[in-house]
């Protein structure tokens, strides 16, 4: 399992069961959903989806970062994936950022950002296309 950094949140990933990853249901909204109203994050706990564990040591062959333009919404109150992190993945990335306070579920909390961004990428790439 990967260690957060140190004074970093750790997400509450519960041990695996049947080899897959579920948050604790009842740390969920404030780690996950920290900016969703309360119903809305407790309907997102109890209907997450489990991941295998094996994702977390999928390789990837080519990643597409490496060969495509990117964009990236750095979710600056993320208590899953720390903020910095975040950083450091997009600027390896060379991705274009853009930075919004919000938690993990930001899609949910702030989804104008989220199609601002989209819209954005959309533009970037057609006009790299012309």
């Amino acid at each position: 399992m990967i260690k957060p950094a140190p004074g970093a949140p750790v997400p509450p990933i519960l041990p695996p069961q049947n080899g897959y990853l579920l948050l604790d249901k009842s740390k969920f909204p404030a780690s996950f959903a920290g900016d969703v109203e309360e119903e809305k994050a407790a309907f997102m706990a109890d209907s997450q989806v489990p991941w295998g564990v094996e994702a977390l040591s999928g390789a990837i062959s080519e990643p597409a970062w490496k060969s495509k333009p990117s964009w990236y919404l750095v979710a600056t109150d993320d208590r899953m994936i720390p903020p910095p992190a975040q950083r450091l993945m997009s600027k390896r990335a060379g991705s274009k950022v853009v930075e919004v306070a919000g938690s993990h579920a930001i899609y949910v909390s702030q989804p104008n950002a989220i199609a601002a961004l989209i819209k954005e990428a959309a533009k970037g790439v057609m006009a790299a296309a012309n």
